[in-house]
């Protein structure tokens, strides 16, 4: 902390900005970005630290409260805690803390210009200047790693259903109606789905460091040439697609003609990229990001492929915990490596999709936990469990959600399980108009919870990559005025639904399922068909709270999930299944 106190008052830097995110505004970042996490010790996939010469602050949302808590408890950081996961409450604390005139600084390629520009605005009245020119942990941080070089592969075009050569395509016919010349594309699951490519850089997300270009008859993807391969240097030549170094863009931007229009997301294209872009600049969304969301009749096919086979993983997952619970205890990070295990053995299989939230006790209601060999607890055949998880196929992404219960639930428990299943329940059963948004469904998945003055402070879905971020925009479900919940729901789309409750230190109790949205009978009228493929737990339910109409469902959905998964399990298995799916 003293060296970047330091280097600051070099700079006339009076405050520093240490956000999450990476060149891209990724949510999971590469080593080398991690720099909020080095400084605070907060590792947490969300959270903004604020440095000044007298104080440090943490912000983060309420997934991460107890986390933050723990993290940063023997540091000087002060845990400020935003109960709406999208306002920018540390530039509330600057505005009402830093004098007329401070300098705030950032790196300008990590901040987005939407970040900067809520900054200039409610700091306008104060007189803030910016500094986004230095990064200032490169030189503070003595061991930084360094920008990931690991190889790119093709994602091969059974999978994905459609050539680069077609999206990209299809992005530029977009563009034309738009009259935008260029078009700068920084996320990298977007450029991963654009060209059909994956990687391995970032943690649990199939991507590749990269940027690219599109102009209307042109594209050009930014990557360090060592991540080429003589395969992959061949594929993009056939599908032509021109290939330049990572660090050319600033200065082809740079090179802009005057006259042409280029497309920015504010939300997501860095500030520096912004400076740097020598044309009439248009702001918008990705155009890429609504096609992304919209899976194709291919991709929907090889996903409930992959959620059958990811059923079968757990039920072997699953089936080891109760065995092994009855002879020893288990801790939970031996849990989180056996489910990855047990995917691993799977077709198909390339990784987790995140790291294992996997919760014993208190521990569950620590809504985004991880379990470290070193710091976890022994789950025993007693008490009550969260475990959330998922995978990366090349076929599909998955992530799924259950609660158990090793011996009899309490009265208290039964009821927050069965209120979260029957939000659960609604929210799946539901048949909406067509141009509803994510935000009105939401309501519908809390209104049990509500009901009885109960609640949950996230989200209650978000949409799912296909081989890709399992956290992907733009749709969702959520409350509040953002984006998740301002998006209109289509046929195509992907998303968790994953309703909660949590006692701290207690337990933590969430059900997820990955629906998709699919037209409905009724005409002008949409629905959601259920992809993931896992029982529910049963024995913790209280039955009285349930409709008839919700039970009919339950047990529909589990002669589904024992039809599906049973072919490829063994005769102890499907015994195990078939008792896990009976009916209620």
């Amino acid at each position: 902390m003293a060296l970047l106190r330091s280097e600051m008052k070099k700079r006339n830097i009076d405050a520093y900005i240490c956000p999450s995110s990476d060149p891209h505004n990724s949510e999971y970042v590469a080593d080398l970005w991690k720099t909020r996490e080095w400084i605070s010790g907060f590792t947490g996939s969300a959270g903004i630290v604020v440095v000044t010469q007298n104080y440090a602050g943490l912000w983060t949302d309420s997934r991460y409260f107890l986390q933050g808590e723990t993290e940063t408890a023997d540091s000087e950081f002060e845990l400020n805690k935003v109960y709406n996961q999208f306002a920018p409450m540390h530039i509330d604390y600057l505005v009402d803390h830093m004098p007329n005139g401070s300098t705030i600084g950032f790196d300008g390629y990590c901040m987005p210009l939407g970040s900067v520009k809520s900054l200039l605005k409610q700091g306008q009245h104060k007189g803030f200047k910016i500094e986004a020119d230095f990064d200032l942990f490169k030189d503070v941080w003595q061991d930084r790693p360094s920008i990931p070089t690991d190889k790119i592969f093709i994602h091969d075009v059974k999978y994905a259903g459609k050539s680069a050569t077609e999206r990209i395509a299809e992005i530029q016919e977009k563009m034309k109606t738009l009259g935008v010349r260029h078009h700068l594309v920084t996320t990298l699951d977007d450029i991963a789905w654009i060209f059909n490519i994956r990687g391995k850089d970032v943690e649990s997300n199939p991507v590749a460091v990269a940027y690219a270009l599109l102009g209307t008859d042109n594209a050009c993807l930014y990557l360090d040439p060592e991540k080429l391969t003589e395969e992959t240097r061949s594929y993009f030549q056939d599908q032509n697609i021109k290939l330049k170094a990572y660090t050319d863009l600033v200065a082809d931007l740079n090179k802009l003609n005057e006259q042409d229009t280029c497309l920015i997301d504010p939300h997501n294209c860095s500030y520096t990229l912004y400076k740097a872009i020598n044309a009439d600049i248009l702001e918008g969304k990705t155009i890429s990001r609504k096609l992304k969301a919209l899976k194709n009749k291919t991709e929907i096919g090889h996903f409930k492929e992959a959620m059958i086979r990811d059923g079968r993983a757990l039920t072997k997952a699953f089936i080891w915990l109760e065995n092994t619970l009855k002879e020893r205890a288990v801790t939970e990070f031996e849990l989180s490596e056996k489910l990855g295990e047990c995917r691993a053995s799977q077709a198909d299989y390339i990784g987790e999709s995140f790291p294992p939230i996997v919760g014993y006790k208190g521990n569950g209601a620590i809504i985004h936990y991880r379990p470290y060999p070193d710091a976890c607890h022994d789950i025993k055949n007693q008490g009550y469990l969260l475990c959330d998880s998922g995978g990366q196929y090349l076929d599909g992404t998955t992530d799924i959600t259950r609660s158990f219960c090793f011996d009899t639930p309490s009265d208290e428990y039964k009821l927050h399980y069965t209120l979260v299943l029957q939000g659960m329940i609604r929210l799946t059963q539901a048949v909406f108009p067509k141009g509803t948004s994510g935000g009105q469904l939401d309501i519908l998945a809390r209104q049990p919870l509500w009901d009885r003055g109960l609640n949950y402070l996230h989200g209650t879905g978000h949409g799912v990559g296909f081989f890709l971020n399992v956290h992907e925009a733009p749709q969702g479900f959520a409350p509040g005025i953002n984006d998740r919940a301002a998006t209109v729901h289509e046929p195509g789309m992907v998303t968790s639904n994953e309703p909660g409750y949590y006692k701290e230190e207690h337990y933590g109790i969430r059900i997820e399922n990955v629906i998709l949205t699919v037209e409905s009978d009724k005409k002008g009228f949409l629905e959601h068909q259920t992809l993931t493929m896992f029982p529910i737990e049963t024995k913790m339910i209280d039955q009285s709270i349930l409709n008839e109409k919700e039970i009919g469902w339950l047990n529909r959905y589990h002669e589904e999930v024992y039809r599906r998964l049973s072919p490829g399990l063994s005769e102890e298995e499907n015994k195990w299944l078939a008792e896990k799916c009976k009916a209620i």
